[in-house]
């Protein structure tokens, strides 16, 4: 297979990642196409109806793109997951809000939502937290959908690739948010441009040419460049369009990214009990020693991070940002495409 991208999808070689939670509504998505990027809505936490009303705001714009959290369950330490939970209630109830009981399996409303995605097909879906099904894969291709990967180092690349994708999204430890890591390896320790070349190099052992789209903590042009330069065929942005009128970054998530007190991002378990990278504030410091226990600890910090929002504190939620933070500005999104565009 040619590692190229489809110049309709890809022609201004800039991604805009889809970030769940909210920054990734169909008006940044829609403005990243119209300036000649690929724009992806985040299908991660949405109920189905919630992703299909989404999908109707885009219709009958440029083409754009879907990303599923795909399953991947594992046995919680039920033990380690109630003590989090003692601990956390004197810390919601400072914002006034209260800890559920554990939501011990959920699959993210998975099934219904490719089954969504089979019968109103976007242009590009992407899978992140472990593999889909080859079926779904195959299905999703059959329709007329290009498939991505996301991976984030050489062995995660070949599983995928032997999946039958079309492409990957290779991604760096300085990335904003979870880590889309599924073999559970430790993290890439060199630079983004190194781990570029280490898939490519991977792939290319093994005779599969999948394009590469780069991603993690890309704050500037230069730092593109220097993906580009390693092989990459398109970047993934997440934090550099945070701050654009167009995504739905809440006020409290806007501030703190523009707040100089905010000297450095962490990776943290402490909001949802997988790996994500966010600005470090008092919460993750006083937790870090959370439990890996994706997604029930999401579920328990949800309703405080929602009341810390609401409060106008920073100090209680996540604030997911990639280590090229600064290079995120107040400017429009069309913009931000046209800084990083090859």
């Amino acid at each position: 297979m040619d590692a190229t991208l489809p110049v309709d999808l890809f022609g201004g070689g800039v991604v805009a990642a889809p970030m769940a939670g909210g920054p990734s509504r169909p008006e940044l998505a829609a403005a990243v196409g119209a300036a000649g990027g690929l724009g992806f809505l985040a299908g991660g936490y949405k109920a189905p109806e919630a992703l299909a009303a989404q999908l109707d705001a885009m219709d009958g714009g440029r083409p754009f793109g879907v990303n599923l959290f795909v399953p991947s369950p594992a046995e919680a330490d039920r033990e380690a997951v109630l003590a989090f939970r003692e601990r956390l209630l004197p810390e919601a109830a400072a914002v006034g809000a209260d800890v559920p009981e554990p939501r011990w399996t959920d699959d993210d409303g998975y099934p219904a939502k490719l089954d969504l995605l089979l019968g109103r097909v976007p242009a590009a879906v992407s899978f992140t937290f472990a593999l889909p099904a080859r079926s779904a894969v195959t299905a999703l291709r059959a329709a007329g959908a290009f498939t991505l990967q996301t991976v984030t180092g050489p062995d995660e690349a070949l599983a995928a690739a032997e999946l039958g994708v079309d492409a990957l999204v290779v991604q760096h430890p300085d990335a904003g948010g979870h880590s889309g890591s599924f073999l559970g390896l430790p993290a890439f320790a060199g630079t983004l441009p190194e781990l570029v070349a280490a898939v490519r190099a991977a792939l290319s052992s093994a005779g599969a040419q999948l394009p590469v789209v780069a991603a993690g903590g890309i704050g500037t042009p230069e730092a593109a460049a220097a993906a580009r330069d390693a092989g990459a065929a398109a970047v993934q942005l997440g934090t550099a369009f945070l701050r654009t009128p167009e995504a739905g970054t809440n006020a409290v998530y806007r501030a703190a990214l523009a707040d100089q007190d905010f000297a450095r991002t962490a990776l943290t378990r402490s909001f949802s009990g997988k790996w994500a990278r966010s600005l470090e504030n008092g919460f993750m410091r006083r937790f870090a020693d959370a439990p890996a226990a994706y997604p029930v600890l999401h579920y328990l910090t949800a309703p405080m991070k929602a009341a810390s929002v609401r409060a106008g504190s920073p100090e209680r939620t996540s604030l997911w940002a990639g280590t090229g933070w600064r290079g995120a500005h107040d400017e429009r999104a069309a913009d931000v495409v046209a800084r990083f565009a090859r």
